[in-house]
């Protein structure tokens, strides 16, 4: 076989863009990776070039980028967030089942039933895409919900605008509320509570905080774990597309700056109807 016939052979499908193998990683240690585009700082993308002793394939690249991001590794806000404390107390330990280290926190109410809890952040997200960003904020605490084994039960949300009187705040404004009630409502989740504050501090990064309850039996308490072989995985949800895309890395990270519709499609889209099915169809 010719050499020009042996790289036709192993040369990707038409149409297909070549595989970025290790082997091809190491023999191109010059080539130009967007990190930046994906979050990463240059001292960050330095250190991942000095652990794995060779610039990273694009799929490593990927990886990276969304497991350094400020939304899975706290990298930014972590000496902050330690004055809460990491130590549980004995008087904790008198209702707490479940603390740190799980998908959300489980504290016993008596006779047998406990109430969970989920807070998280959608901020740059609801910036970017307001109703989308909000909505699916909303989604992903009811899924850590779900998740424990319980039955979602109530929405809150606490908001941070800009000025009240700046026109751009009146479009984050009004996508962010309709986002948050679109997806209560469709999962038939009452919003019990609030609290909206405006100042100019917050202009271009609204702070955009929901909670969701949930209340289940102490017998059916479900924890991330899973041990032994022969596990089966169900995937569920809507097909995977073009949005979404980088989200945690791209829009979680302090990186980016003005230019807001081009990070739209990295925000998701949300399904709540799907969420509704999976709330009906396990609880």
């Amino acid at each position: 076989m010719t050499p020009a016939r042996a790289v036709a052979d192993t040369a990707a499908p038409r149409g297909a863009a070549a595989a970025d193998t290790v082997e091809n990683a190491a023999a191109t240690p010059e080539r130009e990776q967007p990190y930046g585009a994906l979050g990463l700082k240059d001292d960050e993308y330095a250190q991942i070039r000095e652990i794995l002793g060779r610039r990273p394939t694009s799929g490593e690249l990927a990886m990276y980028s969304v497991m350094w991001s400020e939304h899975c590794s706290y990298k930014s806000s972590k000496i902050y967030l330690r004055r809460f404390g990491q130590k549980v107390s004995d008087e904790m330990r008198e209702r707490l089942m479940v603390g740190m280290g799980q998908n959300a926190g489980v504290v016993d109410i008596g006779e047998g039933w406990a109430v969970t809890f989920k807070v998280e952040s959608h901020n740059h997200p609801s910036y970017i895409e307001p109703f989308q960003g909000a909505a699916t904020g909303v989604g992903g605490i009811v899924r850590d919900i779900i998740s424990m084994g319980a039955r979602p039960v109530a929405v809150m949300d606490q908001l941070r605008f800009g000025a009240i009187d700046n026109p751009d705040t009146a479009r984050v404004v009004h996508g962010v509320v309709s986002g948050i009630s679109f997806y209560g409502n469709c999962l038939g989740l009452p919003n019990i509570g609030g609290e909206t504050v405006f100042d100019a501090v917050y202009q271009g990064n609204p702070l955009v905080n929901a909670l969701a309850v949930g209340v289940l039996r102490h017998e059916d308490l479900k924890l991330a774990n899973a041990s032994g072989a022969g596990n089966k995985v169900v995937l569920f949800g809507a097909r995977t597309g073009g949005d979404g895309i980088g989200g945690a890395s791209i829009l979680a990270s302090d990186t980016f700056a003005d230019g807001g519709p081009t990070k739209r499609p990295a925000v998701q889209v949300g399904d709540p109807f799907a969420e509704k099915v999976l709330i009906e169809c396990c609880l």
